[in-house]
């Protein structure tokens, strides 16, 4: 599989929301790895116009990451999960306490569009038409009529994980590889069920129990942030490593002139795990935004998500870092503003 053969062992995250850019993802592939594309919050005609952007930079083969709604996903929700009139009261409340914060941005808290899909359908379509080499999943395990379609296209399928039991779940639905996701890792965590709470099992540790268990390709993703870490996971049982905060401050990346101030800013000294932005786990910089609202926030994606959406995009036009989700790993320090190719090549196998 694909995953394998790469020259550097390397795997470029896809960011949604603007970091991951179809330049970025050619830079990463023609430095030897494996770019993905993050289709999470772009529209299907949004998502073909990134994928032939790709096709027309780079020879190399790339990927693309899909979010799966809850409408579609075969993994069972354990207790805990916010549903029906409860989950649409603790919507409206927390809709409610971001008033203020909205009010002081000139805008108002976006409308919740439960049961939004992310337009799955029509994304799940192209990417068969377009014979994409390998889709990686997020936030849920998809039925085996997608897995069978992406199959026969030839494209190799690969399921984000958060522990054991998930990797043991998404290997019974019949995916190729695993993106196995420690909880170091900037940006939302993959877990399965969106109401459980993530493991907090070290990331070597947790690639050395899924690799005990399968011999399918596995990438090791979350609080890579050099190549010792790098190394470690490898020899844990890794075939790959994923990066992402470490790509954050390239120049072929679409972080925000706020957002790359943020990331080199001594005023920011520690991460957080959050529902305040979006109503799932996420790791960023710890921020005014975050402390005020994180204990309130519900377990509701993508409604959370939407009532945020305004206030993020009016505090990034105002270059007001305090309001943004400035999503980072643990070791958001260790990012550099150098080309992606020289990021790659700090991450390469040795």
């Amino acid at each position: 599989m694909l995953l394998r053969e790469l020259e550097t062992g390397v795997v470029g995250a896809p960011m949604a929301g603007g970091p991951t850019t179809p330049e970025l993802v050619a830079a990463v592939g023609d430095a030897g790895g494996l770019g993905f594309l993050a289709a999470g919050y772009l529209t299907a005609g949004q998502l073909a116009a990134a994928i032939a952007e790709v096709w027309d930079a780079t020879s190399r083969p790339f990927g693309v990451n899909l979010f799966v709604p809850e409408t579609a996903n075969t993994y069972a929700a354990g207790p805990g999960a916010l549903t029906g009139q409860d989950r649409a009261v603790a919507v409206a409340a927390y809709r409610d306490a971001l008033t203020v914060d909205a009010q002081a941005l000139g805008v108002e808290p976006g409308e919740p569009r439960p049961g939004d899909d992310d337009d799955w359908e029509r994304k799940v379509d192209l990417v068969v038409r377009e014979h994409v080499p390998v889709v990686s999943f997020t936030f849920g395990l998809p039925g085996p009529a997608v897995l069978g379609e992406l199959r026969r296209s030839g494209t190799a399928t690969v399921a984000t994980v958060t522990d054991l039991e998930e990797a043991r779940a998404a290997l019974d639905a019949g995916v190729d590889g695993l993106c196995v996701q420690g909880p170091d890792g900037g940006g939302h965590r993959g877990t399965l069920d969106a109401a459980k709470q993530p493991s907090d099992v070290d990331l070597v540790d947790l690639v050395a129990a899924v690799r005990a268990e399968t011999d399918v390709p596995v990438v090791a993703a979350g609080g890579v942030a050099d190549a010792e870490r790098a190394a470690a996971v490898r020899a844990a049982g890794a075939d790959a490593v994923q990066i992402g905060t470490a790509l954050l401050l390239t120049p072929e990346a679409g972080t925000g002139l706020a957002y790359r101030r943020a990331l080199g800013d001594p005023a920011f000294t520690d991460t957080a795990v959050t529902r305040a932005y979006s109503g799932r786990l996420a790791r960023g910089l710890e921020t005014e935004f975050l402390r005020r609202h994180d204990a309130h926030a519900p377990a509701a994606y993508p409604e959370v998500h939407h009532l945020t959406v305004p206030l993020r995009r009016a505090a990034a036009r105002a270059e007001r870092p305090d309001l943004l989700a400035l999503w980072a790993g643990t070791g958001w320090q260790s990012a550099r503003a150098v080309p992606a190719a020289t990021v790659v090549a700090a991450f390469a196998t040795r």
